[in-house]
This record gives C-alpha cells, sequence and structure tokens, in this order.
C-alpha cells in the first residue's frame, strides 16, 4: 500500500433537502501524488455510479474480476467488497443513489455483481457520455453537483407504494415484506418479488448487511481496552451468536476477518457521508 501524500483528496459531500430520497451523497477523490492510492469499498447494498474525470483507475472484485472506469460506469448493487486503484492523476466522482432511486430513474436495477454498466446503454441513448463531458469542463466540485442535480430533476419518477411501504417498515422487528402482504392483500412471494425488481435484493439479504454495517460502526469507534476489542459486546449489540457467526460476515462482505478490518482501516472507504 502507498501511503497518500498531501496532494490525494478524498472527501463526501451531502446532498440537498429536495433529493434526500434519491441519494445518499456524493463522493469525491483526487490523487495529485506520483504513486498509486489503493483503497477497498465496503458493500453498500446501494447502487453506485462513477464519474472518471482524470486518469483511468481501475477496480478488482475479491475473485479476481478487473475493470476500468474509462468514462462513467455503474455497479451495483454492491454486494461484497471490491479493490480500486487511483493512479497518478486520478479525478473521479463518485454518485450514489439511495434505497429505490436507480429503479426510479433508469426504470431497472442492474445485475448484482462487479461487471460495470454503461449507463447509456441502459437508456439507449449517449446522455450519460454528455453529462460526462460538461462535468469535465466545470470549474469545481460544487458546480458538478449542481449539474448532475439539474440532469437528475427531470427523470425522477415518483415511489411505487409497496417500494414506499417496505421502506416504512424497514426498521421493525417485525418482517417488512409479511407486514406488507398482510396490509395489501398481496402474497408475501408477490412482494418479495416487487422487492428485488425495486431494490435489487432482499429483505433477508438487506437485514444481514445492517447488521454486518452495525458491527463495523461499533469495531470502527468502540476504545481499544487493554490493547483488545471486546467482541461479546460487538457480538451482544448486533445480535449475532457468536465470534465465528461475526467473523463469518466479515469475511463473506470484505474478505477479512475483524480483526484484519481493525488493522486496515485507512484503507477502506465506507458509504457515508462523514
Amino acid at each position: 500500500m502507498n501511503h497518500p501524500a498531501p496532494e490525494y483528496a478524498s472527501f463526501s459531500r451531502p446532498v440537498p433537502p429536495e433529493y434526500a430520497e434519491v441519494f445518499s451523497h456524493f463522493y469525491f477523490a483526487v490523487n495529485g501524488t506520483d504513486a498509486d492510492i489503493d483503497r477497498t469499498f465496503v458493500p453498500s447494498f446501494q447502487t453506485i455510479m462513477i464519474f472518471n474525470l482524470g486518469t483511468v483507475p481501475s477496480m478488482r472484485s475479491h475473485d479476481g474480476t478487473g475493470i476500468s472506469v474509462e468514462k462513467c460506469m455503474v455497479l451495483g448493487p454492491v454486494r461484497r467488497a471490491f479493490d480500486y486503484t487511483l493512479p497518478p492523476g486520478a479525478d473521479i466522482l463518485v454518485v450514489n443513489f439511495l434505497d429505490d432511486a436507480f429503479y426510479r430513474f433508469f426504470g431497472q436495477v442492474p445485475a448484482a455483481g462487479h461487471d460495470g454498466v454503461n449507463p447509456d446503454s441502459l437508456l439507449d441513448e449517449d446522455c450519460f457520455t454528455g453529462l460526462w463531458q460538461e462535468l469535465k469542463e466545470q470549474p469545481g466540485v460544487d458546480q458538478r453537483i449542481a449539474r448532475i442535480l439539474d440532469f437528475t430533476r427531470p427523470y425522477i419518477r415518483n415511489r411505487e407504494l409497496v417500494a414506499s411501504m417496505l421502506l416504512q417498515h424497514s426498521g421493525s422487528t417485525a418482517d417488512p415484506v409479511k407486514m406488507v402482504a398482510a396490509k395489501t392483500g398481496q402474497t408475501p412471494r408477490n412482494i418479495q418479488l416487487q422487492q428485488r425488481k425495486v431494490f435489487g435484493y432482499s429483505n433477508k439479504e438487506i437485514s444481514r448487511h445492517q447488521r454486518f454495517l452495525k458491527a463495523v460502526e461499533i469495531i470502527s469507534q468502540s476504545p481499544v481496552r487493554n490493547g483488545k476489542t471486546d467482541w461479546f459486546e460487538v457480538i451482544e449489540q448486533c445480535g449475532y451468536y457468536d465470534q465465528s457467526h461475526l467473523i463469518a460476515d466479515f469475511q463473506h462482505y470484505l474478505s477479512l476477518t475483524p480483526t484484519r478490518f481493525l488493522a486496515f482501516q485507512d484503507q477502506i472507504c465506507q458509504a457515508t457521508t462523514a
């Protein structure tokens, strides 16, 4: 791993309230050093769109699949961690779609995995190539964000009723799918199919991922006592059966043990506004 010099910068920007149901945040990274910068992206289970505005970055999934971002690419819903390299001169902008927003824009959700999709292929026109060119010509971050928001505004459709109901019950201890099925008079299977169509994942998948993210947050923020992390506290707070259960989730999502995650936190990028 090459440690970044002061000329390397990465940061997130929040979105205006008007877009709070569309994007979680925008992420920017610029490598002004003369060395590659390597990072790992924590799986977000959301769909992201990456604009490359400098030299070409590359990404590698943990199964060895590699892709390059020439101009603009869609990934998601991102289920597993992937590594990415920002070479000298790299300048990326990442748009983080939230919940069903990608479906509301494109009318579909991309296939899961790490094989990138050109967004123009989803619309059968070259509008995102044109947007990419406009973003390259903008003088700064704020102008780029404003252009993306202006571009997005006319195309976002209203949220479907089932999607809205699933989100309303997402924090419940009961099964949201069964609750929505009972309220709408539909079968749980039908609600599950609509959930996959709109969000790109099942309730079982997102519940497991949310538990994992809670563990990541606790591990990242909890103080280390006597040189050790209180793993049993993490297990209890997150609802894991035991330490093996916790380790299994970290291996599944990051291909790392929780201890290795702690050791390499500074190289790991999470999809948050922090």
